[in-house]
């Protein structure tokens, strides 16, 4: 049977399901798991959607309103929020503001670290 035709079938069937109420209902961590499965596959096969860049910020605009709305934003701690501060409306930061950003981290990181060690 040509994939096609098998794909047809199991449409026909998913619907006829649907109607008499017996179609599986999936947990959102069912569909989470299912989702990530199927995105790692079709990187596998490099069928993956390829976002452009205005497509990719319309939809993190709208996952962070969604995130928002459901309580499950991010919160920022005060040096996240003075970095994106800094960087402001530019859309990217350049490779030296980069370096930068992640020396300032690897030195607390090291900081912490070796006052950890004192005690």
């Amino acid at each position: 049977m040509d994939e096609e035709r098998q794909r047809a079938i199991a449409s026909a069937g998913g619907r006829a399901a649907h109607r008499r109420g017996t179609a599986h209902q999936w947990s959102p961590e069912e569909a989470r798991r299912a989702g990530k499965k199927g995105g790692r596959a079709a990187h596998e096969r490099g069928t993956a959607h390829q976002w452009d860049e205005e497509e990719a910020r319309r939809a993190g605009k709208k996952g962070g309103r969604v995130a928002h709305a459901r309580g499950t934003a991010h919160e920022w701690d005060k040096h996240e929020a003075r970095r994106a501060g800094k960087k402001g409306g530019r859309a990217r930061w350049s490779e030296e503001e980069e370096r930068s950003a992640r020396g300032q981290r690897e030195a607390k990181t090291n900081l912490r670290a070796g006052s950890r060690q004192k005690r």
